[in-house]
């Protein structure tokens, strides 16, 4: 997410986008979206992870549904319906692989990654229900930050990118056009 975020911000400047306009956008249910997303980091941490135990799968699910639920409410927004399709087919594979997604065994060894016993979002499935839509993608090892990612992740991704660089240029295209001269009617 975060390359989606910085290559946006750069498409989105070099095509005459200003980074004021992203704190125009108004973003419905913005507070369910940061606290499903809280949820999430949280559930991460070693303590949280230890106290919940058993409760990560369903809470993990939860909060995915309540972001979820953000990006649909704001469907029309420039990107969104991209974000909602990435959205909605990681929400299908994690509800389908009991709360957890799926993350190939041979995207985590390009990375050199493995999955501890741990709460974790992912969990490393050989036959996974849903498989195209799982983590079966790998970043190359060398980015910064590099991780296993789906379809689902990458269309999210190119959603927020889509969204930055529109949100950005709003108002310079119409700026751009020229404005068509008006129909006067003839006199009688």
């Amino acid at each position: 997410m975060l390359y989606a975020v910085v290559v946006g911000l750069l498409i989105g400047k070099a095509l005459g986008g200003h980074f004021e306009r992203i704190g125009e956008l108004r973003i419905r249910w913005a507070t369910l979206a940061i606290l499903g997303l809280a949820v999430q980091l949280a559930l991460f941490s070693a303590p949280v992870t230890e106290a919940i135990g058993d409760l990560g799968a369903p809470i993990y699910v939860g909060s995915s549904a309540a972001v979820f639920a953000v990006v649909l409410r704001n469907w029309r927004l420039p990107g969104l319906p991209i974000v909602a399709l990435g959205a909605g087919s990681n929400l299908a594979a994690i509800v389908a692989n009991g709360g957890y997604m799926p993350a190939s065994p041979e995207a985590l060894a390009a990375l050199g990654k493995h999955l501890g016993p741990e709460y974790s979002n992912s969990a490393a499935v050989a036959a996974p229900f849903l498989a195209p839509l799982t983590d079966a993608f790998a970043l190359p090892h060398w980015l910064p930050f590099a991780n296993v990612f789906s379809i689902g992740d990458a269309l999210i991704g190119l959603g927020v990118l889509v969204a930055l660089v529109l949100v950005m240029r709003r108002g310079a295209v119409a700026a751009a056009k020229p404005r068509p001269e008006p129909v006067v009617a003839p006199s009688h």
